[in-house]
């Protein structure tokens, strides 16, 4: 009798225990963190904006996670990579965060790709992270890369110009990966067309002054001064270049790598006729509006820039995965993401390849002029559609492992 009750007894604590670990492997919360800089140069690009971003998103899909805790954290990394490093690792290791989103700021954003990809929990989902390396050398199983890259842009923006009939070139180049990156794509571009490239300097990252290096610029025999540079470091490029008269003296310049928010900065005056290659305006169709409506109502009427929908677009997805599998498992998400074609109304339909490079189609844009212009944010003529499958660096020549596995 007595071993009797012993046998019923464990039954009763094995079935306890099995429910136990049922009740505890139920979905019951995610985490998702904004990672971005919130205070320094590219806060405008992505900072607070990409946090609303990423609330929306929840706000738009935690229907199908109706049992679900959904909670959106921030930090600010600075735009140094020990910072992001810091962060990252308390987030996975100590608070329990799922997916780590944004980071802007190529050094940073391989620093984090690296801390996810040996990370036993967590995935990465960039889109201010410009580094093609991400989704080529440096791919991972658990990281998406969402908006754009600087081979998209690059190629697309030299290629553009280059059909004007402007052939040389010389670079000012920001010294860090994402300048080196954009120069070395933009003289592929212009080499494999049959341009020249004439000279290039490289600049300090961060730098006030740029006279010195748009005058080795203009002193060149060069069509064109390409800027393989970013946000704060485009503007004044484009200012002081305008202050010169290089721009008049039959020079054009062509930034590789610029934004909304930097066109805002420089102004129409300045800025007026510049190309630039985005994926997101948010005057582009009805979509795109209603949206940037929604942004605006919670960012004193500024409408989001490419970085911040493209937040909104991998979060959205990213629960759409995580609802299909019922699992925050980092491989298996990203797989599910992978699997399941892309859809918004910010970027359309569209596809994660299998080296996690997300692609939808790009525009070519150009600058208005004041006069063409309704008021602020009201920037950009729309020029040419460029094919999502043209747009963005073939899969076969990133070198990513997951894609030489297959």
């Amino acid at each position: 009798m007595m071993a009797k009750r012993i046998v019923l007894a464990a039954i009763f604590v094995m079935s306890a225990s099995l429910a136990s670990a049922q009740d505890a492997g139920a979905l019951k919360t995610i985490k998702i963190g904004v990672l971005n800089d919130m205070s320094g140069q590219i806060k405008d690009v992505a900072g607070p904006g990409s946090v609303v971003a990423a609330e929306l998103a929840v706000q738009d899909y935690s229907n199908l996670l109706p049992n679900v805790k959904i909670e959106v954290i921030q930090a600010d990394h600075q735009n140094n990579v020990d910072v992001a490093a810091s962060v990252a690792r308390r987030w996975l290791d100590t608070e329990h965060v799922d997916a780590i989103a944004d980071v802007p700021f190529s050094p940073a954003a391989l620093a984090v790709n690296e801390i996810v990809r040996n990370s036993p929990r967590g995935v990465a989902l960039f889109s201010g992270a410009g580094t093609a390396d991400i989704t080529g050398s440096r791919c991972s199983p658990r990281t998406v890369q969402w908006t754009l890259d600087n081979w998209a842009i690059a190629h697309s923006t030299a290629k553009a110009v280059y059909q004007t009939g402007l052939k040389k070139w010389f670079f000012l180049v920001a010294d860090f990966a994402f300048g080196h990156a954009l120069e070395a794509e933009g003289k592929a571009e212009i080499l494999a067309s049959g341009g020249q490239i004439v000279g290039s300097v490289r600049v300090p990252y961060g730098q006030s002054d740029f006279s010195s290096f748009l005058l080795k610029a203009q002193s060149s025999d060069a069509d064109v001064i390409g800027l393989a540079n970013s946000t704060a470091d485009t503007v004044n490029s484009i200012k002081q270049a305008r202050e010169f008269g290089i721009d008049g003296s039959g020079k054009k310049i062509v930034a590789l790598s610029m934004l909304i928010s930097d066109l805002d900065a420089v102004g129409l005056q300045d800025g007026q006729g510049l190309y630039l290659t985005e994926p997101f305006y948010w005057d582009l169709n009805a979509g795109t509006r209603a949206f940037s409506a929604r942004f605006a109502e919670r960012m004193n009427g500024r409408p989001p820039g490419s970085v911040q929908a493209g937040v909104y677009g991998v979060v959205a997805h990213y629960l759409k995965a995580v609802a299909a599998i019922q699992s925050t498992d980092g491989g298996k998400v990203v797989a599910k993401m992978k699997e399941m074609p892309t859809d918004d109304p910010l970027f359309g339909a569209g596809r994660i390849r299998p080296d996690g490079r997300k692609i939808h189609n790009m525009y070519l844009f150009q600058a208005k002029a004041p006069g063409e212009s309704k008021g602020r944010w009201d920037y950009y003529k729309l020029v040419r559609t460029i094919p999502a499958e043209e747009a963005f660096r073939p899969l076969k020549d990133g070198g990513c492992s997951l894609v030489d596995a297959k």
